[in-house]
């Protein structure tokens, strides 16, 4: 859970390359993860300037629907590594973010959607900042938090696809508002449980400090 936790553990075993799986780079998962976050730009410049509107939707499936399998691949190669942690959760993050940005500027989403989304992000943020201070990593990702990723990573090319394809606008539209609400309610779930461990981390800290004065 912390980064002191991570040094405590114990030593793992060395690959041929002389580096334990956690401190490997190149990985099918972390690979996974760099094409991913490729996708990010890709889809910028597809939906906001080309105006592709069809190859858009593509790679935002793509890398949407594509966020479980660099995780399953790693746990069943055993290649889960230290980078691959952190790069699955940014990759997410960023999608949703440049997602949301956006579909804001072509009236895909209302504004209201994307501010309650990105608060969650500055309330997270400042968990870490605080947790930073005291020592402690980046809390282990939730399944709640998982959970309502998946679900707004499904909802946007479905409200893409009912933007820009009338005929489907109905039945689209009503399957991708109904991920996407649910995956903003979860979301603040999750940030509310990120939190309470922030809090619980610091408090220990503090009782330690306290004791040893």
């Amino acid at each position: 859970m912390s980064g002191r936790a991570a040094r405590a553990e114990q030593p793992q075993a060395r690959d041929g390359d002389g580096r334990g799986p956690a401190d490997r780079v190149l990985t099918w998962p972390n690979l996974i993860s760099f094409v991913r976050l490729l996708g990010v730009p890709l889809f910028l410049f597809l939906f906001l300037v080309a105006r592709a509107d069809a190859a858009a939707i593509v790679v935002l499936a793509v890398g949407g629907t594509s966020d479980w399998v660099d995780g399953w691949i790693a746990r069943r190669l055993g290649q889960v590594s230290r980078l691959g942690e952190l790069l699955d959760p940014l990759a997410d993050r960023l999608y949703i973010l440049a997602t949301l940005v956006a579909f804001t500027a072509r009236d895909v989403v209302p504004w209201q959607f994307t501010a309650a989304l990105l608060a969650r992000e500055v309330l997270l943020l400042g968990s870490l900042g605080v947790l930073r201070r005291h020592g402690y990593g980046p809390p282990p990702v939730h399944y709640v938090g998982k959970t309502a990723t998946f679900l707004l990573l499904a909802a946007f090319p479905i409200l893409l696809l009912a933007a820009v394809v009338p005929t489907a606008a109905a039945v689209a539209g009503a399957i991708g508002w109904a991920l996407a609400w649910w995956g903003l309610v979860l979301y603040w779930v999750a940030g509310a449980l990120y939190v309470v461990q922030a809090r619980q981390l610091v408090r220990a800290v503090r009782g330690r400090q306290g004791a040893a004065a």
